[in-house]
C-alpha cells in the first residue's frame, strides 16, 4: 500500500485559506492517509533571496556534478536541477543560482519538483547513488534544510506534480492524488505504461485540471475535478511522447513518438483545435510549452532545433476558472492560408502549420523549454548544464536573436 509518514516538526501555517476539520486518529492510520502532522506550506521564497550553498570551495571544472532532472517551476520564473550530489534551484530573469543542497553520502536526486517559490519541495532519489529510495517523495522543507514527510510506493516513482492544493505522484501505471492539507489520497488511476512519468496539471486555485496517459496507445485521459468529468481524447495513432497544458488547463498540446506533428485540443470537449508540423522526418519531442497567453507554443526536440508557433485559438483570459466557461469559448481563428482555395487538393504536408520562429542548438542533446517573462523571449535548459534566453520576431519570425547564455553547472563564482 502507499504510505506517508512524517518527521516531528514544529506547527506549519496551512495553505488553504479555510483549513479542513481535524482528522480523526482512526482515520490517520489506514492505507489512505498518513500520519499525525502532515507537511504544509510556508511563505514563499522572496525573489531577492541570497544565495546560499552546502560547501564554499570552488568546484574544479572536472567534479562538475551530473545532471539528472531539469524542470520549471510553474511559471517558469525559476527551474530545479536534481544532480548526482543533490539539487540545486535556480532564478531565471536574471537569472542566478538561488541555493543549492550537496548532500554528504549519496545524493542523487532524480526528481526535484518546486511549488512556484515556496520553500516546500519534492524530491525523488536517483541516478547510480540515490540520496532516497526510488520508490519515494520525500517532501523537503528548505528551510529546516531536511525531509518532513515521504510517501512510499511499491513502485518506483516516474514524477511528480505540485498544485496549490494537491500533491500528485506518477508511477510506471497508476497516478495518484493526494489533498496537500492533511495528504489523504483523493483519486487513484490507472494509465497505460508510462516511464516517462507523463502528467500536466493546471495551476488555478479554484479548480484542477490533470492530464495523464490513458489506457490505449495514443490516448490522453483529462480530469476536470471541479465539474467531476473525465474526458478521454484519442490524440495520436502513436504513443504519446509529451503533452502540456495551460495554466487554466483549457487547452491541451500533445506530441506522439513520431514526433513530426504536435495538435492542440480542447479539454472540454476534446475537439481538435489546431495541428502544427515540426518538421517532416521522426524525432523524440522533449517539451512542449504553452506562453501565458496561449498565443504561442514552443516545441524542443532531439533534432536541435526550438520551434515557437503562432497558436490560432481564441481561448479568452486564461485566467478564468473553467467551470464558468462553456464549451464554445474556444474556437479556431481563421488561418488566412493563401491556399485555402484549393483546401482538400493538396497533400495534408503542405497545408500544415509551420514554425514561425526558431533557434538551433546541439543535435542530439536534450532539452526542456518555456516562454520567459519579457515579451516574446523563449528560456531554454540543456541536460549539459546550458541556459539559454532568446527573442523572436512576432511580426516576421525566422531565427531567434540569442540574448544570454550561461552554463549552470559551473561554480557560482562564474556567474
Amino acid at each position: 500500500m502507499e504510505t506517508l509518514s512524517a518527521f516531528p516538526s514544529p506547527p506549519w501555517p496551512n495553505p488553504e485559506p479555510n483549513p479542513p476539520p481535524a482528522v480523526a486518529e482512526s482515520e490517520r492510520f489506514d492505507s489512505d492517509s498518513v500520519s499525525s502532522e502532515p507537511p504544509q506550506l510556508l511563505p514563499q521564497l522572496p525573489q531577492t533571496v541570497e544565495t546560499t550553498v552546502s560547501s564554499t570551495a570552488v568546484e574544479p571544472a572536472a567534479s562538475q556534478p551530473s545532471l539528472l532532472h531539469l524542470s520549471f517551476n510553474q511559471d517558469h520564473g525559476c527551474f530545479a536541477a536534481g544532480t548526482d550530489r543533490g539539487f540545486r534551484i535556480y532564478n531565471c530573469d536574471p537569472f542566478r543560482e538561488i541555493f543549492r543542497r550537496d548532500f554528504d553520502r549519496g545524493g542523487g536526486i532524480g526528481v526535484v519538483e518546486m511549488l512556484f517559490r515556496c520553500n516546500i519541495l519534492a524530491l525523488v532519489g536517483g541516478g547510480p547513488d540515490p540520496q532516497y529510495p526510488c520508490n519515494k517523495v520525500m517532501i523537503w522543507d528548505d528551510h529546516q534544510s531536511r525531509c518532513i514527510g515521504e510517501l512510499s510506493f511499491r513502485s518506483a516513482v516516474r514524477g511528480v506534480r505540485l498544485q496549490r492544493d494537491r500533491i500528485i505522484v506518477i508511477l510506471e501505471q497508476k497516478v495518484f492524488v493526494y489533498n496537500f492539507a492533511d495528504l489523504k489520497l483523493l483519486h487513484q488511476i490507472e494509465t497505460i505504461a508510462n516511464p516517462k512519468g507523463l502528467c500536466a496539471v493546471s495551476q488555478l486555485s479554484t479548480s484542477l485540471v490533470l492530464v495523464c496517459p490513458g489506457l490505449q496507445k495514443g490516448q490522453v485521459r483529462v480530469e476536470h475535478y471541479a465539474s467531476r468529468r473525465t474526458k478521454f481524447i484519442m490524440a495520436h495513432d502513436s504513443r504519446i511522447a509529451c503533452f502540456a497544458l495551460t495554466t487554466n488547463g483549457q487547452l491541451l498540446a500533445t506530441a506522439s513518438t513520431k514526433g513530426t506533428l504536435v495538435r492542440i485540443f480542447n479539454t472540454v470537449d476534446g475537439n481538435l483545435l489546431q495541428e502544427v508540423r515540426r518538421g517532416a522526418d521522426r524525432a523524440e519531442i522533449y517539451s512542449l510549452a504553452f506562453s501565458s497567453t496561449a498565443q504561442w507554443l514552443a516545441v524542443s526536440s532531439d533534432k536541435g532545433t526550438v520551434h515557437v508557433f503562432s497558436l490560432k485559438v481564441n481561448s479568452g483570459s486564461l485566467g478564468n476558472d473553467m467551470s464558468h466557461q462553456n464549451d464554445s469559448s474556444l474556437s479556431v481563428a481563421p488561418s488566412g492560408s493563401s491556399f485555402s482555395f484549393i483546401k482538400g487538393v493538396l497533400p495534408k504536408y503542405f497545408k500544415s502549420e509551420w514554425s514561425v520562429a526558431q533557434f538551433r542548438l546541439h543535435e542530439g542533446s536534450q532539452y526542456v523549454v518555456a516562454f520567459g517573462h519579457q515579451k516574446n523571449t523563449v528560456v531554454i535548459l540543456g541536460m549539459d548544464g546550458s541556459f539559454y534566453r532568446c527573442q523572436f520576431d512576432s511580426v516576421n519570425g525566422g531565427e531567434m536573436t540569442q540574448l544570454e547564455y550561461h552554463n549552470f553547472l559551473m561554480p557560482e563564482e562564474a556567474f
